[in-house]
């Protein structure tokens, strides 16, 4: 059985996925080229450290952290950015945090990278596809070739992060042995 995270760790996991959140919400309204916006280079840091969570305490305090962060990031967002954004985000957060979260917790007994990368993907395909259809649909904006280039940023960096996932996790699992 996993150990729940202290409340430090909690509070640190909760802030830094509201913080990916937030700024992701309000870089993606700066765009880079008719290809890309800002958001797209921050968002994926919100499944590694979902998935740090979810290693480390197991899905039940993913999805607790998933919530906090969601709850606080969707707060600020209405405030800092626009409605149909927050909307956005928060609808696709959920529904790609749920299976990056479920995904990866089928996936955890096989080898360290395959269920960060299989959960990532898929679930940066989700958040992609919802994300995207609900905030400028119908807008005069490019953000089909938005979405394609997040997308690709997303699934680019969701190998990239598989390098800090690792390091990371070989430090909890260091610190789990001393502790045992």
């Amino acid at each position: 059985m996993m150990r729940a995270p202290s409340l430090p760790q909690f509070a640190a996991a909760a802030l830094a996925m509201a913080a990916v959140v937030l700024a992701s919400n309000i870089l993606v309204q700066f765009p880079l080229n008719d290809w890309l916006t800002w958001g797209a280079i921050t968002y994926p840091v919100a499944f590694l450290v979902s998935e740090l969570v979810n290693r480390a305490h197991g899905p039940q305090q993913a999805r607790r952290v998933a919530w906090v962060g969601f709850a606080v990031a969707v707060t600020a967002s209405l405030v800092l950015a626009p409605v149909r954004i927050a909307i956005a985000s928060g609808t696709a957060f959920l529904l790609s945090q749920w299976l990056d979260i479920s995904v990866f917790d089928r996936l955890r007994h096989g080898t360290w990278w395959r269920a960060p990368l299989v959960a990532t993907l898929l679930a940066a395909v989700l958040d992609t596809a919802v994300f995207w259809s609900i905030a400028f649909a119908g807008t005069s904006d490019p953000w089909i070739t938005w979405a394609l280039g997040d997308l690709g940023v997303k699934l680019g960096l969701g190998v990239a992060l598989l390098l800090p996932f690792r390091l990371l996790i070989g430090r909890q699992l260091a610190t789990h042995h001393r502790a045992v």
